[in-house]
């Protein structure tokens, strides 16, 4: 489960005094125990109780100018802050099944009941109310391949919740949790861990009964982009997606590169061929996923040819 961070009772400081301290060079959120250092400091962030309603308020009375510029998430993120290379700062809101919002939407867009691992690690506190609960699982990423449907060591290890105070640092592609809603509206405020190579690892949902991967939750816009370059982007855009999939270093786009070349093909067989070359490639993803994407166009091949 994730690291649980014991912080002594200090006082309160500022989101700038935090920030501040956050950009010394010798602050890496790359390395766990560095990014762990850096947990009695999100605490005392937590201990300023008037903060995070100053800049909610700032934000209305701005028409919420600074979170349509830099908010990529839904409504449920409060951006705190987004200037640094090396991480970024936001809070987030977790209604219960007594929220109106809750009642409204249903769980899916707070990720309640939803198993799945980080492609990045991050610290996070409980701000304000009960917390949200979790059931907790640990995995060896480097043991999978990462195919849906593929069988995984998932280990349970408890069910706890984010209790108000309550600093944990969660551990890129080893802690897993199956994210349960809060007994009343809560609050947590996380640091996030920013770098631009975390796009290109991928980050899982898992059945957590039958211990498998039950997909894959990463998306990088390139891979709606190299559909458009096999299909319409002419020689020079065929040149690039062929580059895709000879070499390029993130296994979820070269496979991606490999799919749509052969959907590109001009009929059933040149794809299967196509996709035969991925099969027997030295990546074990690649190999695996056009496998599993050959099968499947031999299954509809009676429907695609009709």
């Amino acid at each position: 489960m994730p690291r649980i961070i014991a912080c002594p009772e200090e006082d309160a400081i500022t989101l700038p005094e935090l920030i501040e301290a956050l950009n010394d060079p010798h602050f890496d959120p790359a390395d766990e125990d560095s990014f762990a250092a850096a947990g009695p400091l999100l605490k005392r962030l937590a201990n300023n109780r008037g903060f995070l309603a100053e800049i909610a308020l700032a934000e209305l009375k701005d028409r919420c100018h600074g979170q349509s510029a830099t908010n990529r998430y839904s409504s449920q993120v409060l951006m705190l802050h987004q200037a640094s290379a090396k991480f970024y700062i936001r809070a987030n809101f977790w209604p219960s099944p007594k929220d109106s919002v809750f009642r409204t939407s249903g769980t899916s867009p707070f990720f309640y009941h939803v198993p799945h691992d980080h492609n990045f690690s991050f610290l996070t506190v409980g701000y304000l109310g009960p917390g949200y609960w979790s059931d907790y699982y640990e995995y060896d990423y480097e043991s999978v391949v990462g195919i849906p449907g593929e069988v995984v060591d998932l280990k349970f290890v408890e069910k706890s919740r984010l209790e108000p105070g309550k600093v944990m640092l969660y551990r890129a592609h080893r802690d897993v949790h199956d994210q349960l809603p809060a007994d009343d509206m809560s609050i947590s405020i996380n640091i996030m861990h920013a770098a631009p190579s975390l796009l290109f690892l991928s980050q899982y949902r898992f059945d957590v009964q039958e211990k498998k991967i039950a997909g894959i939750l990463s998306r990088t816009s390139a891979e709606a982009l190299l559909a458009l370059a096999a299909h319409h982007g002419g020689g020079n855009g065929r040149d690039l997606v062929e580059g895709f999939a000879a070499h390029h270093p993130c296994d979820r786009l070269q496979f991606a590169a490999l799919r749509e070349l052969a959907a590109a093909e001009p009929d059933v067989d040149a794809q299967l061929e196509r996709l035969g070359r991925g099969r027997d490639s030295a990546n074990a993803f690649v190999a695996a996923m056009s496998a599993l994407e050959a099968r499947r166009l031999a299954a509809h091949r009676h429907w695609i040819e009709r």
